[in-house]
């Protein structure tokens, strides 16, 4: 028998995602990076368990429930992302714009499900790219990757399915996922078991979740979280929409992120990937990339062309749907919150536990080193201008250099990909909203 032919090349916005994600296939080829991966796998547990009380914006108990809620609530029109938005805000936007059932929800205006289905589409393309690539290196599952993808790994040094052989589960084993990366619940030596209720009110348990039927998480590899990558996105769309909402939907899409983790579907890696692939597609975006916007992510959907105009046709839009709604203007009822996301320094905080999740180092070559966003990734700047269009490209970048988290982190090897897992987009829309505001 032949061989499967290997996939055409992926397109180059692909290639660079995969790239910036790759320093996880070579951990296992240092101590640094085998204590990385012995902490991913050692946190990811204790956060699941509740052994480690992070800094949540709901008890543990709660936050577990939403944690359900999240994972079964569809993503069709960024409903379950709303409360972001806050008490009076987020209640006019679910009174437009809700979930109806499994399957569907009503739809968005025209000009802002263009905007929305275009950056969801274009993220959630390279998620799904990555997972089977760092699985076992395939596109599918079992079509061989291109030349110009393998030779990622040979850049590298690196080797598909990197959690599977660091926690001793590796691909095709019994009881582990057949295309690599298996899962925390199929991982962890110890593992919470618990039932609440889903989005819809409906008896769930997580393990129906991870193991079906409702959903059924054995065969799909882990890196990097995919509803990560959708929650963040989708965060950052409302804050982008909804500026005086910035940092409250930022803390909503690390809180998204992290719900991953409780109900047990992902590692802390899986969700600090994901993160990273949003925040650094969505600035590639807003830069208007040629391969970025002119490349589209489905033959259904047409190319954007200018994303930036798209999103200013799109927040025209949704402005006064959202006005008629609260019956007020967007920031007045922006500031009427009495939700979990009206205590900013509990935001910050719990914001602040997520931003490396306190891994071992990866690369003690960046530990200590500051690195300047305007150098490496320019573009980032836009994630700051285009809600505070007081700021220069240049003032943001800076912006974006002075309150970056700490470095060494197991994405953070000094690359242009790297930088994004540093950035602490809630800490620099405060700095921006302060500097805006004088």
């Amino acid at each position: 028998m032949t061989a499967p032919a290997a996939a055409p090349a992926p397109s180059k916005a692909t290639l660079e995602d995969l790239r910036g994600l790759a320093p996880v296939s070579a951990l296992s080829n240092s101590e640094a990076g085998q204590a990385a991966l012995a902490g991913n796998l050692t946190t990811t547990g204790d956060i699941q368990t509740g052994e480690i009380r992070q800094p949540t914006l709901l008890p543990f108990a709660s936050q577990q429930q939403l944690a359900l809620a999240d994972v079964f609530a569809p993503g069709h029109n960024l409903g379950q992302l709303a409360d972001g938005l806050g008490t009076t805000l987020g209640a006019a936007y679910l009174t437009r714009f809700h979930p109806i059932d499994r399957e569907h929800a009503t739809p968005l205006p025209p000009a802002v499900a263009r905007l929305v289905d275009f950056a969801v589409a274009t993220t959630g393309y390279h998620s799904n790219a990555a997972k089977f690539f760092f699985g076992n290196g395939t596109t599918d599952g079992k079509t061989p990757i291109s030349p110009e993808a393998q030779a990622i790994y040979t850049e590298v040094h690196g080797s598909p399915d990197p959690f599977g052989r660091a926690y001793h589960l590796a691909a095709g084993s019994p009881g582990s996922d057949p295309y690599g990366d298996s899962r925390p619940f199929q991982t962890e030596p110890v593992f919470t078991h618990y039932m609440s209720i889903d989005y819809f009110h409906d008896p769930a348990t997580n393990d129906t979740y991870n193991r079906g039927p409702l959903m059924d998480l054995t065969g799909n590899p882990s890196y990097p979280s995919g509803h990560t990558t959708y929650g963040y996105t989708g965060s950052l769309l409302l804050a982008l929409l909804v500026p005086s909402r910035y940092q409250q939907m930022v803390a909503r899409g690390a809180e998204y992120g992290n719900d991953r983790i409780i109900v047990g579907a992902h590692y802390a890696m899986d969700v600090l990937g994901g993160r990273a692939l949003a925040l650094h597609d969505m600035a590639h975006l807003l830069a208007n990339d040629p391969a970025y916007v002119k490349d589209s992510p489905s033959k259904k959907m047409e190319p954007i062309g200018d994303f930036q105009a798209a999103l200013k046709a799109a927040r025209a839009e949704l402005a006064p749907i959202l006005e008629t709604a609260c019956g007020d203007r967007i920031d007045s009822c922006a500031a009427q919150d009495i939700s979990r996301f009206s205590h900013p320094a509990a935001d910050s905080a719990f914001y602040e536990s997520t931003q490396n999740y306190n891994i071992a180092i990866a690369h003690p070559e960046t530990v200590n080193k500051i690195e300047d966003v305007g150098k490496l990734a320019p573009e980032a700047g836009y994630l700051l201008t285009a809600a505070f269009p007081g700021l220069s490209l240049e003032e943001a970048d800076r912006i974006l250099t002075e309150t970056e988290g700490p470095g060494g982190g197991f994405l953070d090897d000094g690359s242009s990909f790297g930088v994004y897992s540093r950035i602490d987009l809630y800490a620099a829309a405060g700095v921006a909203a302060q500097r805006t505001s004088k």
